[in-house]
């Protein structure tokens, strides 16, 4: 049985000559730095300083609000109105989620940075205030306060 391939990185796809090709799009595969990056979307940051410090902010605030969100939301019933709550609240959250992933997809060092950091700084955070609710709520004893 023969087998023979191109590696020349052409496509197998059927060509309509009324329409354009679509795939003319070069996505990097590899970890870089600069400025010169699009990020979820196209036209974001536009090879712009200004926008790529903008949206690393916004990576980074992103990043750090998923662990904030990971506390999860405070049910105060348990009726199918606190349970849609409690849904939208996830959704939201895995949306989020995704975002930061797929901003990590552009390989960018930058945006990897503080997409790392801002996933630290909400843990941290998050462990803190565990920390001190569950000091709150012993006494020096250690008896557990809660009523």
């Amino acid at each position: 049985m023969s087998h023979t391939h191109d590696h020349q990185g052409n496509m197998d796809m059927p060509h309509d000559k009324n329409m354009p090709m679509i795939m003319n799009m070069v996505m990097q595969m590899n970890f870089y730095w600069g400025k010169d990056v699009t990020i979820l979307f196209k036209g974001w940051p536009n090879n712009n300083l200004g926008m790529y410090i903008l949206s690393l902010f916004f990576v980074f605030f992103t990043a750090f609000g998923v662990e904030i969100m990971s506390m999860g939301p405070i049910m105060i019933n348990k009726r199918p109105i606190g349970i849609i709550q409690s849904g939208i609240y996830y959704t939201l959250r895995m949306v989020l989620v995704y975002f930061v992933m797929l901003a990590v997809m552009s390989f960018n060092i930058g945006i990897f940075i503080v997409a790392i950091l801002g996933h630290g700084l909400g843990y941290v955070v998050v462990k803190f205030r565990e920390l001190v609710v569950a000091e709150m709520t012993t006494d020096s004893n250690g008896t557990d306060l809660k009523v």
